[in-house]
């Protein structure tokens, strides 16, 4: 199993570009299977583990996928699906496989889905999916973990999502394009890659109206058409660069940035004395060149700060001046790095909900597990900042959101390998 080995206290410097966002590709994607003729083509799609996961599924459902990725560039044809089932072993891997459901019933009028899987941060229900899509007319049986759904044709209806779920607005949005009548989505997930989701479908050939607004409205059409398409950037990167930056009292130019995408996280950086400047094109300069000050924050649905960032603005406030008092209101299991933080020397305090951080003046090398995606990429970030060694366990779950990460780093000056402990030692650096 991979490890990452880093040397901290390196200064980061140079330029360094953000690649397409997992949690934009992914819905794409499955999106895909709407395409009743054509090829679907993706391009800016990095060579993550859940891509080739979703891909794998849509093959064993007689689609055609093939993926370069020296490129970036996926194709997907699904004319020939004819299996309407995504299997266990496959689905339990990441919970995003659930999003195949909406566009199963909505072309094929059946599908058969395990319940999902993915990062161990709490449990992220398929309920409201389930209940939406049974009010656009699909009968779903649950049996022994199995999804079990069909419908002699949705229609359309209007649903209220109980808080707004990215995946839930993006599952009912894509099963709506092809369902008669109109949809109308209520407290909708406002985030950015639902916005570009739409403007995917609506290249498609589908009508919808109002993506990143909590109320969507879908006209159902009779077919789609394949289209090509550019997976936007990802702001979790974009966010993971700036941090990265700061933590390191280096200076980096993030390219292929939009900062518009961050929207509070930029202001809470811009607090903690993080210098974050738009050069314009989509390039960004971050830097910080004096003692960080921490800041509180709560995560929340988009445009509030969001919960896929936490682990990594709890990483900045690690070494900051102060105290910073972090809530997370969307997922209960989501402090689980904090107690390898603490064995970097880190000063988290947390409870239920609640963590309490309080600066270091310095952190210390050590072994430490990733328990999800974002928990490594926050564990990164502190043994950059560390004195000595970090080794990170598990670190296929970074590799689920981040390509090649270790070798991006290099580039722009970090000390970080990756290696195999049962095929080859790492000596420590003197």
């Amino acid at each position: 199993m991979d490890k990452f080995a880093i040397q901290g206290m390196n200064r980061l410097q140079g330029e360094v570009e953000v690649l397409g966002v997992k949690n934009g590709i992914l819905p794409l994607i499955a999106a895909s299977i709407l395409a009743a003729k054509g090829k679907t083509v993706i391009t800016n799609v990095p060579d993550f583990r859940d891509v080739a996961t979703l891909s794998q599924i849509l093959r064993q459902m007689g689609a055609n996928v093939s993926y370069d990725r020296n490129s970036r560039v996926i194709e997907i044809d699904c004319e020939s699906i004819n299996n309407f089932t995504a299997p266990y072993e496959l689905v339990k891997q990441m919970r995003a496989s659930f999003l195949v459901i909406g566009p199963l019933l909505a072309r094929f009028k059946q599908a058969e889905i395990s319940l999902p899987g993915g990062c161990a941060i709490g449990a992220r229900s398929v309920n409201m999916h389930i209940d939406a899509l049974r009010v656009l007319g699909a009968e779903i049986d649950q049996i022994e973990g199995l999804i079990s759904a069909k419908t002699n044709g949705l229609r359309g209806s209007t649903f209220h999502f109980d808080f707004p779920t990215h995946t839930g607005t993006e599952n009912i949005m894509t099963a709506a394009c092809l369902a008669e009548g109109i949809t109308t989505l209520i407290n909708a997930s406002c985030e950015p890659e639902v916005i570009d989701l739409a403007c995917f479908l609506n290249k498609m050939g589908a009508r919808i109206k109002g993506a990143g607004t909590p109320v969507i409205t879908v006209e159902g059409c009779a077919q789609l058409s394949a289209v090509e398409h550019e997976a936007m950037p990802s702001r979790i990167e974009t966010a993971f660069f700036l941090a990265a930056a700061a933590i390191t009292k280096g200076e980096l130019v993030v390219k292929n940035a939009i900062l518009s995408n961050l929207g509070i996280v930029v202001d809470k950086m811009r607090q903690m004395g993080v210098e974050i400047v738009d050069l314009g094109s989509s390039r960004v300069l971050a830097r910080a060149t004096k003692q960080l000050q921490a800041v509180n924050f709560t995560t929340w649905p988009f445009p509030g700060f969001p919960t896929d960032f936490q682990p990594q603005m709890m990483a900045l406030i690690t070494v900051a001046q102060g105290t910073g008092i972090v809530k997370e209101t969307v997922f209960e299991n989501r402090f689980m790095h904090v107690q390898e933080f603490n064995r970097l020397g880190a000063n988290i305090k947390a409870h239920l909900d609640e963590a309490v951080v309080t600066g270091v003046a310095s952190l210390k090398g050590a072994p430490v597990m990733a328990s999800d995606l974002q928990a490594g990429a926050g564990l990164i970030l502190v043994a950059l900042a560390a004195e000595g060694q970090s080794v990170i366990d598990r670190v296929y779950h970074i590799d689920r959101g981040y390509e090649r990460i270790e070798e991006r780093l290099a580039s722009v000056g970090a000390s970080i390998v990756r290696f195999n402990p049962t095929k080859q030692k790492v000596k420590r650096n003197e």
